[in-house]
């Protein structure tokens, strides 16, 4: 890659130095398998820790009631960041706030656990159905700013 079109801070950003720096973040096994993990941009840092949105994403897609969800990271005073989850239930289901803090209680490390749920009928998603994470980031910053 050569950079991105009319783009040069995107560029500069993405190459340097003849690497291409994706944003992702990989562990490399022992025989050599690379794992992606998740973006680098989408990590959340709570009270010090570095929480994977996917770890969260995971266990919410093994819950029966669950249709959709996604994590990210809003501003905590505290923590710095908290765990807010979006979450989209099955049809002619209900849930509660309480269940799904503790459903990912008993799969997750405490730090990790959501502290915020909340409900909606859809999430936003791109064109091939990937949620965008990006758009509900912006939508909470602007509930911040407006309070």
């Amino acid at each position: 890659m050569k950079g991105y079109w009319n783009m040069p801070e995107e560029t500069a950003e993405t190459l340097k130095d003849g690497w291409l720096y994706t944003g992702d973040i990989a562990h490399i096994d022992e025989d050599g398998y690379v794992f992606i993990v998740d973006r680098k941009k989408d990590m959340i840092i709570a009270g010090g820790f570095n929480i994977y949105p996917r770890d969260i994403d995971e266990v919410l897609y093994e819950h029966p009631k669950i249709a959709d969800a996604v994590t990210i990271g809003v501003p905590d005073e505290y923590r710095g960041e908290t765990v807010k989850v979006f979450v989209v239930l099955k049809p002619g289901e209900t849930l509660t706030e309480e269940e799904v803090i503790a459903h990912c209680k008993e799969k997750l490390a405490a730090y990790k656990v959501p502290r915020l749920v909340e409900f909606r009928e859809e999430l936003p998603k791109t064109m091939v159905g990937k949620v965008l994470r990006k758009e509900l980031r912006a939508e909470e910053l602007r509930k911040l700013k407006d309070e």
